[in-house]
């Protein structure tokens, strides 16, 4: 059975739901405050994911994601990056994304010295954005997601838009297959606000490593795992389990070696 870490400090919200969502999906879970792992970095080495959920890790104090992200960048970046080489795979969720932004784990290790190549701005809207949307997977290095499917899914955060240092970094991230996934319109369609939330560019909802085993994302799949999770759940037909279920039993089915 694959073996989840689920990250957590003060602030973080998500850790419930995101390790109820692994459950589910079929994993062993340990839920592991962010100290416990800095005094004890082989915990890595007994798991085969680790998820850094959602939430306002320290109240988001000095920036989203930013202290957390620099008590992993400081005291766990080369167990991280031995637990990626090895096979393991990770995941961040809304501020756990903006914490792998900040560590570098999406960037190639030869990179993390160099300036970054994109950045999580506050929101175009300039405020709060708590709504569902939809995502599409794009082709990429994520091997267990399948382009062209659609999620819907819930958004609530205040920096989400993704925006690269410029076009060449932007085209960069999309020849190695780094631009995981992307808001669209609740048809697939061309997405407008509020589709795309957050007024990402190029409607960029998610973003991989180049080995495909690290993802981050802003919206919360893990607030969608039930068939009555979606607001518009009574028109929408017959349906087992929520879309993002899928979500997380495909990442763990990846992380345990079954898919190929």
């Amino acid at each position: 059975m694959t073996r989840s870490l689920v990250l957590r400090t003060a602030g973080t919200n998500c850790d419930r739901e995101t390790c109820e969502a692994l459950r589910r999906a079929g994993s062993q879970v340990e839920l592991v405050h962010i100290r416990e792992l800095i005094d004890a970095p082989a915990r890595l080495d007994a798991a085969e994911l680790a998820v850094f959920p959602g939430g306002f890790s320290y109240g988001d104090d000095v920036a989203a994601g930013r202290v957390l992200g620099y008590e992993v960048r400081q005291h766990l970046a080369g167990a991280f990056d031995a637990f990626v080489a090895r096979g393991g795979y990770v995941l961040g969720v809304c501020n756990g994304f903006q914490v792998l932004v900040d560590t570098g784990l999406l960037e190639p290790p030869a990179q993390r010295g160099a300036r970054r190549r994109f950045a999580l701005a506050p929101n175009a809207s300039g405020h709060f954005e708590c709504r569902w949307v939809c995502l599409r997977a794009e082709p990429s290095a994520v091997a267990w997601l399948e382009p062209g499917t659609l999620l819907p899914v819930p958004v609530a955060h205040g920096e989400g838009r993704f925006v690269p240092r410029s076009t060449a970094a932007l085209e960069a991230l999309r020849a190695a297959g780094q631009l995981a996934l992307r808001y669209v319109a609740a048809d697939g369609g061309q997405p407008r606000y509020p589709d795309n939330p957050n007024g990402s560019v190029d409607d960029v909802a998610g973003v991989c490593d180049p080995s495909g085993r690290v993802l981050g994302l802003m919206p919360h799949p893990e607030r969608n795992i039930s068939p009555w999770h979606h607001p518009r759940w009574t028109r929408q037909g017959p349906r087992a389990e929520g879309e993002g279920l899928t979500f997380y039993r495909r990442l763990v089915e990846a992380a345990s070696g079954a898919l190929v």
